[in-house]
């Protein structure tokens, strides 16, 4: 699981999806209603941002919105984790040969 920010709430999976599922049926019932988002995340107990970030990543993950769907936003994620320990294994590797190699070289200026 992701870690949350300091002061960051972590809402469970369920709570998200039912969140989702009644702004999208709601605006489905009236589609010029605004105030669809704030009204169920008072009802929820849950902040307005919050849902309203959950149900435009749902929208990209159904493909009615462009962007990064959840799957790819994880891939991207690790992709940036796994390069960055590379980028710390090169740099131990880079380190190690030049130690190593001033090493043999004073051993051959000393013969």
């Amino acid at each position: 699981m992701a870690k949350s920010k300091p002061g960051q709430k972590r809402y469970p999976p369920e709570l998200k999806e039912r969140a989702t599922k009644m702004v999208r049926d709601l605006r489905a019932q009236d589609p010029k209603d605004i105030n669809v988002i704030s009204r169920v995340a008072r009802q929820l107990g849950v902040g307005t941002e919050s849902l309203r970030t959950w149900v435009k990543q749902a929208e990209i993950d159904d493909g009615r919105r462009a962007g990064l769907t959840t799957e790819e936003r994880a891939e991207l994620t690790r992709l940036r984790k796994e390069n960055f320990e590379l980028q710390r294994s090169n740099d131990i590797l880079q380190a190690a040969a030049t130690f190593f190699g001033a090493q043999l070289e004073r051993r051959q200026q000393k013969r």
